[in-house]
Formats: C-alpha cells, structure tokens, sequence
C-alpha cells in the first residue's frame, strides 16, 4: 500500500515578495509584481517588462563566500528550502539525513553566470574563464547545494522539463516518499533567467508580451493577452510521509493526493490541438487520487497570457472535466507574479495548498475582455473565499511535457 504525503513546509521567493506569509498576502490583494526590467539594459529588447526578486537578500541565508559560488538560481533555492525547512520545524536538523531527499528543477539554470562567463571568454579569453563556471551553470546544482547545505543524503535528482520542472519535481518527490525510499523531500523548483539573452531569445520566438506598462501584461484568458511576462524566484516544499509528520507533531498545510503527467509529442513549442495531452495528465492525476473530476473545486491554470496556451488549456479543463469545467474556480496568478519558468508549478503548487488550507482563491488579475474560446469563470480581478475539498495546478512545458498535480485539504487524522 502507497504511503500517504503531506506537506509541512513552504518556502517562497518570488516577484511579490520573499516569505510565503508576504507572497500569499500578495495574492491575495491582487498586488502586481511586474514592472520594467531592471537588471539590465532594455533599450533595444523587444520585451521591456519582467517580474523580478526585488527584496532578496542573498546573505540572510548565504555565508559570502559560498554565495559567490552560487548562481542567482542556486541561491533562489537555498534560501527558499532554508525557509521551507524552518517553516517545517526541521532548521535544528532532519531526524533522518539518509532518508532525505531533494528534488529540485530548473528550466534554464545558470544562465546569468553562462553569459557572464561567455562575455569574459569572447573579452578576455580562455585562461580568465572562472574554475567555478560549470559548477555553477548546470541545473542540477540547486539540488545538490540544497543537499549539501542540509545535509540530505536521502535520494536527490533535479528535473528539467521547461515550465513543467517544479510540477514534476514535486511528483517525483511524492512517488519516492510513497514508494517509501525517503520519509522527507525538499521539492520544487527554482529560475534565475532575467537575462539579456534569456529575454531575446524567449522574445525572438514571440512568446513574451511587447506591452510597456506592468498593468497591460499578462492578461491570461483575456481576449487582449499577447504574451507571458517572464518571472523568476523559487518554491520549495517540504513533503513528508503522513506518519512520520504525525509522530513529529508538526502543522500540515495538504495532502498530496494525486498526480498526472503525459507528453503531447506534437510540437517543441506549440501544446497539442484541442488540449489533448493535457487534459490526459489532468484524467490521470484525478485517477490517481481517488477521485471523480466533480470533486476538484479549484484549478491554478498554467495560464501563461500566451494565445495558444490559455485556449487550449481551457479546451483541456473540458475535456477531463465535462459539464463540471463550468462550476470550476480557475486562475492564473502568473498575472501578479508573472511566469517563473522551471519555477512556476513550485510556486503554484504553494499557492494551491494555501489556498485549501485558507479556504481562499486568488484572482486572475487584469482581466477585462473575455475571450469567447476561454469561457469558464477564471475568478477576475478579485479574489474568493470558497471552502475547498480538493484543487488542481497545471504546469505544461516546451517540448510538451505535462503535469498536474492534486492536492487534498488537511482536516486533521
């Protein structure tokens, strides 16, 4: 029999703010974390907005000289698992390290030292290159500094599948905890890709919005959406097996009910037509939890702003759910806190379980003319208290990778 799993720990660092109770609270108000980039020069980009980490503070968390040999994306997940794992009331140490895990995606990883290191190379050439460029470039090094600053020797690996990689490094962390080979996991996912090729290339392809003022972008669902605004920050949850949180006394914020993944195998960008691959990842979540599609009261969309995306996300919500895709509660809160990449199903996988535990559902935000083809109630401009039993949250990636995950409200033993 599979062990249950519950989350007891949540991390955040994210363009609304650094700590859960600051991002939440954010949500909540249908506060906007967009705004014109600033880490670089936007002059000649076509993109010119961005959701950026305006408050973070490596240092409170980070000795110096280890945040020196961090990438921004690494130093996004070390301070997050730090927060999750103090909020889990596991900072004086895991009661097992070798039955702790970590799983922690990223979409890009270590873009911003990949250029710095690329202009020093084409500058001042090969010798100048720095010794600590690989090992803080590739995407794996989230997970492996989060296990080396917790000591977390339990099972570790780090998923890339584009926006998808925080979905499924949380399923991943599930499985692992269910099958029992650990009793706790550190997982998410973690983006640092406000970059100046990051941005030209994501704007090159069309995906980014070209608006100028942070109230016109992204307007997911809305018949005026022309694109995601990039994000970046981290999520990170503390899973753990129901007994093993039970006998620690600890709060729980949900269950970990279920989970879907499937593969469009259509197109590198594009998703399938109609939301097909979806919808099968959304049919197989409710399946693996147990449960009939009437049940689910509240989605956290994908919802990228992007046309294709919205359109046939909403498509998927129809087909898994039928008639009852009309009495769903869906938003997309990328609208206030933009699209965190590899980051994103971390991040909203933080906003689903506090929404079962609040009773609360943020809104989609700057929202203001339907779209005919996206015609369910995306819960505009204003948040809703609802009593929930369970939700869902999408996450779908370049490539056609698919995720969803299915959270239970926690109502005690």
């Amino acid at each position: 029999m599979k062990k249950r799993v519950v989350i007891t720990g949540l991390g955040a660092i994210t363009p609304l703010g650094t700590g859960t109770e600051k991002f939440w609270g954010g949500l909540c108000k249908g506060e906007n974390g967009i705004g014109i980039i600033t880490r670089f020069d936007v002059t000649n980009s076509k993109a010119k907005l961005a959701a950026e980490v305006k408050d973070f503070e490596a240092e409170d968390f980070i000795e110096r000289k280890e945040k020196r040999r961090m990438d921004r994306f690494t130093q996004f997940a070390v301070a997050a698992s730090a927060m999750a794992i103090e909020d889990a009331g596991l900072n004086s140490g895991f009661p097992c390290p070798e039955r702790t895990g970590t799983a922690i995606g990223s979409g890009i990883g270590g873009m911003e030292t990949f250029e710095e290191q690329h202009s020093r190379f084409l500058e001042k050439g090969p010798d100048r290159v720095s010794p600590f460029f690989i090992p803080m470039m590739i995407g794996n090094m989230a997970a492996g500094n989060v296990a080396i600053m917790f000591n977390a020797k339990g099972p570790s690996t780090a998923v890339v599948t584009a926006c998808a990689s925080g979905g499924h490094s949380i399923a991943d962390a599930a499985r692992i905890i269910q099958d029992g080979r650990a009793d706790i996991m550190i997982a998410g996912g973690t983006e640092a890709a406000v970059t100046p090729l990051s941005v030209a290339g994501f704007a090159s392809m069309q995906a980014l919005s070209t608006a100028e003022s942070p109230d016109d972008a992204p307007r997911p669902f809305d018949l005026r959406r022309n694109g995601f605004v990039m994000g970046e920050g981290a999520g990170v949850l503390i899973l753990e097996e129901y007994q093993h949180a039970l006998r620690r006394g600890v709060r729980i914020y949900a269950e970990v009910a279920g989970y879907g993944t499937s593969t469009d195998a259509y197109h590198i960008t594009s998703p399938s037509p109609d939301g097909e691959g979806a919808a099968r990842a959304i049919t197989e979540a409710l399946a693996s939890a147990g449960i009939e599609g009437s049940q689910v009261g509240y989605v956290n969309a994908h919802g990228t702003g992007t046309e294709l995306n919205d359109k046939y996300e909403t498509m998927a919500l129809k087909r898994a759910f039928g008639e009852h895709a009309y009495k769903l509660a869906v938003s997309s809160t990328k609208s206030m806190h933009g699209h965190l990449l590899g980051a994103a199903g971390a991040v909203e996988a933080i906003i689903l379980a506090k929404a079962l535990q609040e009773g609360f559902i943020p809104p989609t935000t700057k929202y203001g003319v339907p779209d005919p083809e996206c015609d369910l109630d995306y819960v505009p401009n204003e948040g809703r208290k609802m009593d929930l039993a369970y939700g869902i949250s999408n996450s779908l990636g370049f490539g056609g990778h698919n995720v969803t995950l299915v959270f239970k409200h926690y109502e005690g033993r």
